[in-house]
């Protein structure tokens, strides 16, 4: 008898929750489903995937099966074919990952063969936590207290007894998007915990006072590895808590983006709706600004061609590298939303499709933070002007200048200001496309008035 276990975000040996309860049913048969639904990710994000499923195949000595087709079909013929005693996978909880796992429990009920969830990608299982009214927490600090007091689970160890099946046709990996995808940087399991156990010794400690650098190697880097399940949470968890750092003021906040990953899965999880539309309901009337008047405007936001120098280096550093540092992300979302008055999904939109690390809860909810329609308390207000964030978290404007070639002559801090100096336009800068104080000013009308209106 064969145990299928069948991969999506879960793309490691070691803390698999779903792996163990496999091995108890027999020789185990990696599968991976290419899901037609996988073709609207990313460019980016496909290849990057299609790396580390080389990187699982060959931890494994080749055992990794993919077949493409309909979840529901795909997964309940090779069942059928190898005579499989069951089907083990790990939580999902997006709104698709819902539907379609209940279609292939189905179609697997049909055959009679069970379907069994071990685990989830996160450390707390979304939906876990709730307010003393029994309600889904809607704010953060209370969620992050109340997760902090929860009970997380140790990590498990890779099953001793582990045996794979190799006996059924694989499609095969495409090699070309296996070296694509390998151009990000290092992939697979074993470069994650490298990566990992580097960062734990050298720049957790640090970690409070550089992460919001983008001119600095200050984070973990570890979102992408994260976003396919190459390490999971538990393992990092862990980790900090065994590490002489533990204490530190940076482990304490590196644990605090772990909870902000984990509350914005638990908020899609309770509000499926909101990962295209408004989480809250009282900007309802917000007036945005949508056609051909503004297309030019989001294309020179796309293209990284605003006239504001960090918004320009963040966009760019996405569109060439698929990763943008997150203090950026926050402040080119604040420039789409707030300076050119557009609704968040069609920014949300353009990032999933050029970040490798793109995730649906941490993507979309973030951008909802930023534009005020979402889980902060008092959000509006809060707009970034490109200029003192660019001052603020890149002081000396090397992240502009790696970024912003044409801004390669300014020296320091008037990278951020090109407009003063006399040379700053010398070497083809775009001029901003817009005035930062009108459109602040705009902005804050606007809300005040969807509110009278709400």
């Amino acid at each position: 008898m064969t145990a299928i276990l069948w991969l999506r975000r879960d793309l490691r040996l070691s803390d698999h929750p779903a792996l163990a309860p496999a091995v108890q049913d027999g020789p185990v048969l990696p599968l991976f489903v290419r899901d037609p639904r996988l073709s609207r990710a990313g460019g980016a994000r496909l290849s990057r995937l299609e790396a580390s499923l080389a990187a699982y195949d060959e931890g494994t000595g080749g055992a990794l099966v993919v077949r493409s087709g309909d979840p529901a079909e795909v997964v309940a013929q090779v069942a059928a074919e190898v005579g499989a005693r069951s089907v083990h996978v790990t939580g999902e909880f997006t709104p698709y990952a819902v539907r379609r796992d209940r279609a292939v429990a189905a179609a697997l009920d049909d055959l009679g063969v069970p379907m069994a969830s071990s685990g989830t990608p996160y450390a707390v299982r979304p939906g876990t936590l709730r307010t003393n009214a029994g309600t889904p927490f809607k704010v953060f600090t209370p969620f992050s207290r109340s997760w902090r007091e929860h009970h997380v689970e140790a990590p498990v160890e890779v099953p001793s007894g582990l045996k794979w099946r190799r006996t059924i046709d694989s499609e095969g990996l495409d090699e070309e998007l296996v070296k694509a995808g390998g151009s990000f940087g290092p992939v697979g399991e074993q470069a994650a915990l490298d990566r990992w156990h580097c960062f734990l010794d050298d720049g957790i400690a640090d970690y409070g006072e550089r992460r919001d650098r983008p001119d600095l190697d200050g984070t973990s880097r570890l979102s992408t590895a994260l976003r396919f399940g190459e390490i999971h949470p538990r393992t990092l968890l862990a980790d900090v808590r065994r590490s002489p750092h533990a204490e530190s003021g940076g482990a304490r906040t590196f644990v605090t983006e772990i909870i902000w990953r984990e509350f914005y899965a638990d908020v899609l999880w309770h509000r499926p709706d909101s990962a295209w539309g408004d989480l809250r309901t009282d900007l309802g009337g917000m007036r945005y600004d949508e056609g051909r008047s503004v297309e030019d405007l989001v294309d020179a936001w796309r293209e990284g061609r605003t006239g504001f120098p960090i918004v320009d280096a963040g966009m760019r550093q996405l569109r060439d590298t698929g990763w943008m540092h997150n203090r950026v992300r926050m402040i080119t979302a604040s420039f789409l939303v707030k300076d050119l008055h557009v609704w968040w999904p069609v920014g949300a939109r353009h990032f999933l499709d050029l970040l490798v690390d793109g995730d649906l809860a941490s993507n979309n909810q973030g951008w909802q933070w930023v534009a005020g329609t979402g889980t902060d308390a008092a959000p509006y207000f809060r707009v970034f002007n490109p200029v003192s964030q660019g001052k603020r978290f890149d002081p000396e404007g090397d992240y502009v200048r790696r970024w912003v070639p044409e801004l390669a002559h300014l020296q320091g801090a008037a990278a951020h200001e090109p407009w003063q100096h006399e040379q700053g336009y010398e070497s083809g800068y775009a001029e901003r496309i817009v005035d930062h104080d009108d459109e602040r000013r705009e902005a804050l009308d606007r809300y005040e008035r969807a509110k009278r209106n709400t």
